[in-house]
C-alpha cells in the first residue's frame, strides 16, 4: 500500500519546479502591453520637447547674433562657429538642432532670422522653426 505524501513535502516540490512556459509568456505579454502604452503616451511629448528645444536654441542664437552685430558694426552676419569663437555662444552649447541639422542665420538690415528645417529636415515646409516667427501662432 502506498503511503500518502505529507503536505509540506508536496509544497516544497511544487516550489522547486519553477515557472512554466505559459507563466513566462503571460508575464512577457503584460510587459509588452505596458511598454506599448508608455510609448504611445510618451512619443508625442518627446517630439514636442524637440520642437521646444529647437525654438529656445534658435532664440539664444538670435540673441547672440544681435549682440555680435552690435559689437562688430552690424553689417556682417556671423556664422555659428564665429559666435562660438568670439564667445557669444558657450562652446558647450548645442549648435545643431535636435535633428542634427545646422541652424541657418540670415541677417538683413535691422532683422536677424534664425531657422531650423524642423523634424522633416527639409527647408521651406510647414514644420520649419523660424525665429522670429512672423505670422505664425
Amino acid at each position: 500500500m502506498k503511503r500518502p505524501i505529507p503536505v509540506a513535502v508536496r509544497l516544497s516540490r511544487a516550489a522547486s519546479r519553477g515557472v512554466t512556459l505559459i507563466e513566462v509568456l503571460i508575464v512577457v505579454a503584460i510587459l509588452s502591453l505596458i511598454a506599448a502604452g508608455v510609448t504611445v503616451a510618451v512619443l508625442p511629448k518627446f517630439k514636442q520637447a524637440q520642437v521646444d528645444a529647437a525654438t529656445t536654441n534658435a532664440r539664444e542664437i538670435r540673441n547672440a547674433v544681435n549682440r555680435w552685430r552690435a559689437t562688430h558694426g552690424g553689417s556682417e552676419c556671423p556664422t555659428i562657429s564665429q559666435l562660438v569663437q568670439d564667445k557669444e555662444i558657450d562652446s558647450a552649447s548645442k549648435t545643431n538642432d535636435p535633428w542634427e541639422q545646422p541652424y541657418k542665420i540670415q541677417c538683413q538690415d535691422d532683422e536677424t532670422v534664425v531657422s531650423s528645417p524642423g523634424p522633416d529636415k527639409k527647408e521651406n515646409t510647414a514644420d520649419d522653426i523660424v525665429i522670429p516667427n512672423k505670422g505664425k501662432p
